[in-house]
């Protein structure tokens, strides 16, 4: 059965006693969310067991568009496409022949993918806990501020500035690693990118949340 390790990526409450101007890790994530308004390149992700078996090897491309828009699609071993288009999240599995959808609000909320999209709240859903270097990265360790969003915490790296490598641990003891290459930032991309049309041949599952009239 496929594994769906990518929902891990589908923030802050701070400790009152550091501050993002008091801790360089904090600096780097604050940019992250604030200052990026696209960020585009590829991306190797692995899904390890408690042991530290290896699972699964995804590999595809990710963009981001901000605020609210952004598209991880899987191209090995099998392709798929998760596409946030500031409304509504869809999953296409085009093996499978189907497409779930849920509203944006819902599917990222106390997820790690609140920070990717750059939503307004991303930064209230996560506790820091510390920042460190290793190997010349400067690694940022949070919490989940809600223990039942299905996973413990996520460390994000930054290697001379830029997010590098994401991990995150859930809470089923397993462990996604994603490291980001060829990554572009505040490039242009098209907006068509983050539109989804729902193909006539595919199943759908889940009703598309509609856009307000105000």
């Amino acid at each position: 059965m496929k594994s769906r390790a990518w929902l891990a990526l589908a923030g802050l409450c701070f400790s009152a006693t550091l501050t993002a101007q008091e801790d360089p890790g904090l600096v780097l994530v604050n940019r992250f969310v604030s200052e990026i308004e696209t960020f585009q390149g590829s991306f190797r992700q692995s899904l390890l067991d408690a042991d530290g078996e290896l699972i699964e090897e995804m590999r595809g491309t990710v963009e981001i568009r901000r605020p609210g828009q952004f598209r991880w699609d899987s191209t090995e071993p099998y392709e798929q496409w998760l596409i946030a288009d500031g409304l509504n999240i869809w999953s296409y599995d085009l093996d499978l022949e189907q497409v779930t959808v849920k509203a944006q609000a819902e599917a990222l909320d106390n997820t790690p993918a609140m920070i990717l999209s750059g939503a307004n709240t991303a930064l209230d859903q996560f506790n820091f806990v510390e920042s460190y270097e290793e190997a010349g990265y400067r690694w940022v360790r949070l919490e989940p501020v809600d223990r039942n969003s299905g996973f413990t915490r996520m460390e994000m790296g930054f290697l001379e500035g830029d997010l590098n490598r994401l991990v995150f641990f859930d809470s089923l003891a397993q462990t996604t690693l994603v490291q980001l290459d060829e990554v572009r930032i505040n490039e242009d991309i098209d907006a068509t990118r983050f539109e989804f049309d729902v193909p006539e041949s595919v199943d759908l599952i889940g009703t598309p949340a509609e856009a307000s009239a105000d």
